[in-house]
């Protein structure tokens, strides 16, 4: 059966291709040969990686396997001004508009393509979308020294079609530069699983990786001899008639146990967070999610993300926000430490805490962005002493550590109130030692200790994503009075002038220092007329959905009330605005208003 001229075409390049790569594969088999016969005379008995790539460069070999190569990038997300009305069940994506790459030949790289997924079986327990409804989504991401990458998003399934190409960078010194990296020809492929298992056929291996691996494990196994001698003599000084929540070790998503200093590390956001108190904004706008129990249960699972998985999800639960707070913290300059504890109802939970070089402590709650000052209560006191009344919300403590300190709390009482933070005071806390913990969980001090990734600057235009739900809102809020029987006119002045008040609330909470609104107040009151009243309602969420938005305000019976106003001269106001931070984290502040003639 002949075919069709436009496949015999396609067919004829495919070949020709595969050829070519067949054709610059043995060529580089014979000159490493050669090379290995002409150079390794007597008198030269090490061949380093700069001698093969000369002889390669040599031979003309590299120029032509650059001429063969194309990266491409999709710039379809730069370029789309606004997002167009959901798909039904599937993704909602314009096809992409490929743009050349331009690479430096100087430099070392890797192209790493991804061909498929399977065994995917996570997305299986959710339910079907409805018709309307954009489908979950698969998104691989990607770290590799000190760089990160993004697959375009597929559809959930338990074979997903991923297909995409990622350019890294091995080594970012000349090619001069002799360096650590093993120079061979890599010919990957890669099929996705859960685990990532990746096949990799390379002419020249880095025989040291077992070496490092069994050093590793020694490590590892001698620090866990350590910790279980500190624990030992630990449960000998506590107080015996009361249990402390004490973690040195803790698993991540990986079921991998790790100590718990090794989530920790200073962390420096460039100049994507400016102040520390800013951090604390980001940290607390990134979701709170309960880790879940596999097989259902209710009950809260064990689990500490490492900090990728946590960036990547967007969303983790109080251990998570509290290891990213206290490492931008540390990265800040600050005596910052992560305390393990119990908040209300023996609640087991995690905060941040610093220590200040006059002794003054600070609470940090890292899923609200709120600060504390902590001033112990004596309970020797006479009972006629005032004592300072605590605004936190934390019952007891436990252990506080960070990536080279790690303190067990040994005071008779274990209460937040009563406890006295002078971690240098060895009858107050137990310290760990700072070797011991040096060993494992220093950088580069195991290969088994995922390293931290950077922060990625914000994706989201801020100003496109607030027109986008502020006209969705309106929409919305049109549909349920349309459905009471009410006409709506929307006031666009008046929706204006919510603009202060919202950035002054974001502002507030990021600073903790109250803006002033007396400008908002001015131009309300020239906005409404005599014999009007206005109400106004402000609300804040970390997501973008207008839908889940607009069903979370109906809930307060004040919003309700005026979003169904009814009376003479009714008039509706809506403002959103959208405030970006790294990681594509967002606060989203929404004002709802009415102005309305009053009629005694």
């Amino acid at each position: 059966m002949a075919l069709p001229p436009e496949k015999a075409s396609e067919l004829k390049q495919i070949i020709r291709q595969q050829l070519a790569r067949m054709d610059v594969h043995g060529r580089i088999r014979e000159v490493l040969a050669e090379t290995i016969r002409e150079e390794l005379a007597p008198e030269h008995q090490q061949l380093s990686a700069e001698d093969l790539m000369k002889a390669l460069r040599r031979r003309g070999i590299i120029d032509d396997v650059m001429k063969e190569l194309t990266f491409v990038t999709d710039v379809n997300d730069r370029e789309m001004a606004s997002t167009p009305k959901p798909a039904t069940h599937f993704i909602d994506r314009q096809p992409p508009i490929l743009q050349k790459t331009n690479i430096d030949p100087t430099r070392r790289y890797l192209y790493l393509q991804v061909l498929g997924g399977k065994a995917f079986l996570e997305h299986l327990q959710e339910p079907e979308p409805l018709p309307g409804q954009i489908c979950s989504t698969f998104t691989l991401c990607l770290h590799f020294r000190n760089q990160r990458f993004r697959s375009k998003p597929v559809p959930c399934a338990c074979e997903p079609d991923f297909h995409d190409g990622f350019l890294l960078e091995v080594h970012k010194d000349n090619l001069g530069t002799e360096s650590k990296v093993s120079v061979g020809v890599l010919n990957i492929r890669l099929e996705m699983y859960p685990q990532l298992n990746t096949t990799l056929s390379q002419e020249i291996v880095n025989t040291q990786l077992a070496l490092e691996r069994q050093k590793t494990a020694e490590k590892e196994r001698l620090f866990l001899v350590y910790a279980k001698q500190w624990w030992r003599e630990y449960l000998q000084i506590r107080p015996s008639h009361n249990t402390r929540l004490v973690k040195i070790f803790a698993q991540d998503e990986n079921g991998i146990n790790r100590p718990v200093c090794s989530y920790v590390r200073p962390l420096r956001a460039g100049r994507l967070l400016d102040t520390p108190r800013q951090a604390a904004r980001f940290v607390n706008v990134l979701g709170y999610e309960r880790a879940p129990v596999i097989g259902g249960g209710g009950g809260k699972q064990e689990q500490w993300c490492t900090l990728l998985a946590f960036l990547c999800r967007n969303k983790g639960d109080c251990e998570d926000h509290a290891t990213l707070l206290c490492s931008l913290l540390l990265g800040y300059g600050l005596e910052a430490f992560v305390c393990v504890g119990t908040k209300a109802k023996g609640v087991p939970h995690t905060w941040v805490m610093t220590c200040g070089t006059d002794g003054t402590i600070t609470f940090w709650e890292s899923l609200t962005g709120h600060r504390y000052i902590h001033n112990p209560i004596n309970p020797d006191d006479p009972p006629l002493v005032e004592q300072p009344k605590p605004m936190y919300p934390y019952r007891s403590v436990g252990c506080v550590f960070n990536h080279q300190k790690f303190f067990g709390n040994c005071q008779p009482s274990d209460a937040v109130e009563v406890c006295v933070f002078d971690l240098h005071d060895e009858s107050k806390w137990k310290p760990m030692s700072g070797e011991a913990i040096k060993s494992v969980c220093s950088p580069g001090a195991t290969t088994s200790l995922p390293p931290f990734p950077p922060l990625c600057a914000s994706a989201i235009d801020a100003s496109v994503i607030s027109n986008e739900i502020e006209l969705q809102l309106r929409i919305l809020v049109s549909e349920h009075r349309k459905d009471l029987g009410l006409t709506t006119v929307w006031d666009d002045q008046l929706s204006y002038l919510l603009s202060p008040a919202l950035a002054a609330y974001e502002l507030e909470r990021t600073t903790s220092v109250s803006a002033g609104n007396e400008e908002f107040q001015d131009a309300i009151r020239r906005a409404v007329p005599d014999g009007h009243t206005f109400k106004g309602f402000p609300i804040h969420f970390v997501y973008r959905n207008a839908r889940r938005a607009f069903a979370t305000c109906l809930r307060s019976s004040f919003c309700e009330e005026i979003i169904c106003c009814r009376g003479d001269q009714v008039r509706l106001a809506v403002r959103v605005r959208v405030f970006t931070y790294p990681e594509s984290a967002c606060a989203v502040w929404i004002m709802f208003a009415c102005k309305y003639r009053s009629v005694l």
